[in-house]
């Protein structure tokens, strides 16, 4: 056991406190962007708000393959500082920065060239489409820098550093929201830029926050040394974390991309029901933030101590964070199901949007902790390089559950069908991840 495995050592419930409250500021705060984007977006119109509705799905999960490699670089260093190999993470982390910054421009260029065909096909009007594309160019500029900042948030997450990878968070969130203001409406000398101010201020925040995140982690215990990005074995390294950060990047898109089918089902239903979809996936994300914060917490906790051989250890972290989520989950669906139309009068005055928003909170809002299990027993199952068992999961919730359903709930009974389908798509996919992780950490 190496003394740099700082979770291999005191309570369990100890560290998934210690490491899942700083990440529950840095998550709220990242989260928190897309309401305050939400917010002032929906007061440019209602074309404004429809547009981004479209754009958030698109944009989750692009977020979610930086997120699938920062838990790539996670599991890789935590279990090699479990086993005692310092030198050899200190070279992964190096690796794992590169790769980042290298998958970002990969994606930036293919977003470049196929925008106007994603959203094509996913039924967004013509007139959408010009709004989605003014913000887009920026955002996309800005991705590389985006996926280096969760190159070193995933370095610092794999030492157990916690409030130093939610202060990237942190940092990022809030130039952003100084920013939106100011470049969509426009401040002195600042020209008022829309729709695009948004991208534009996403696009800066991400460059501040790169810079930052490679500063914290070159006076970490794990220092960023650039001149071991081509040595300690390279290639190796970056097969290493891509065999953890490919299928756990996929798994993480899968279901932003199951919702964003979801968004071009119910497009047949109007605008309104586009808008208040999109606005009601941004409460859900808001409120499952705990949880959200949980499953990043549980990987360097389970990484490391299945690393050092602490099986018992790792089990536990599961086992107590599964009943997190379930009595979290419950009750924050409580407040959402009786509170729906003042909730969704926060985001608009039109009524139709406000009643899709309340619908959709008394139908989904009472699987929110299966989704937390879902995300918890797949972060587990990454930590422990089981990550293609956690991809299956996830797919197999999309494309089994999620969109037949979808497809069949529309048809049948309109938008309800579609939330409806949400719901069993968490049912079901989150008691299957919570039983596969349990059974992987027996062994």
């Amino acid at each position: 056991m190496s003394n740099d495995a700082k979770l291999t050592e005191g309570p369990i419930a100890g560290h998934l406190v210690s490491q899942t409250l700083p990440m529950v500021v840095g998550i709220t705060c990242i989260i928190g962007v897309g309401l305050v984007d939400a917010y002032f977006i929906g007061q440019l119109g209602a074309d404004e708000l429809a547009a981004v509705s479209f754009i958030f799905p698109v944009t989750t999960a692009l977020t979610s393959i930086g997120v699938g490699i920062m838990v790539g670089v996670n599991s890789v260093i935590s279990r090699l500082l479990g086993q005692g190999q310092r030198d050899k993470a200190e070279c992964r982390t190096a690796h794992g920065i590169l790769f980042s910054f290298l998958i970002g421009l990969t994606v930036a260029g293919l977003l470049f060239t196929f925008s106007d065909v994603l959203f094509s096909a996913m039924n967004a009007a013509d007139d959408l489409r010009a709004l989605i594309e003014a913000y887009i160019v920026p955002y996309a500029l800005g991705f590389p820098l985006l996926l280096t900042a969760m190159g070193t948030n995933g370095a610092l997450r794999g030492q157990g550093e916690a409030k130093k990878s939610s202060s990237i968070l942190i940092v990022i969130s809030l130039v952003n929201v100084v920013l939106d203001p100011v470049l969509i409406f426009g401040w002195g000398p600042v020209p008022a830029f829309g729709i695009a101010g948004a991208g534009i201020a996403l696009a800066i925040a991400n460059l501040v926050g790169a810079g930052y995140g490679l500063w914290l982690i070159s006076t970490s215990d794990l220092r960023f040394d650039p001149k071991k990005c081509l040595t300690g074995g390279v290639g190796t390294g970056i097969a290493e974390i891509a065999h953890v950060g490919m299928p756990a990047s996929v798994a993480n898109a899968v279901n932003p991309a199951g919702l964003s089918i979801l968004t071009g089902i119910i497009a047949s239903h109007g605008e309104a029901a586009v808008a208040a979809f999109g606005a009601a996936g941004r409460l859900q994300a808001f409120s499952v933030v705990p949880l959200l914060a949980m499953s990043s917490s549980i990987g360097p906790i389970v990484g490391q101590n299945w690393g050092a051989g602490e099986v018992g250890r790792a089990r536990e972290a599961l086992r107590l964070s599964a009943l997190v989520c379930v009595g979290y989950g419950l009750a924050v669906a409580v407040p959402l199901m009786l509170f729906g139309e003042t909730i969704g009068g926060w985001f608009t005055d039109d009524k139709a949007v406000i009643d899709g928003i309340a619908q959709y909170l008394r139908i989904a809002s009472w699987a929110f902790f299966a989704y937390g299990l879902l995300i918890v027993s797949n972060g587990a199952l990454n930590a422990i390089d089981k990550s293609k068992r956690a991809l299956g999961v996830s797919v197999a919730r999309v494309a089994l559950v999620m969109v037949p359903l979808g497809l069949l709930g529309s048809a049948l009974i309109g938008p309800a069908g579609v939330y409806g389908a949400d719901l069993a798509a968490n049912l079901l996919g989150g008691t299957a991840a919570f039983w596969l992780a349990w059974r992987a950490l027996r062994s």
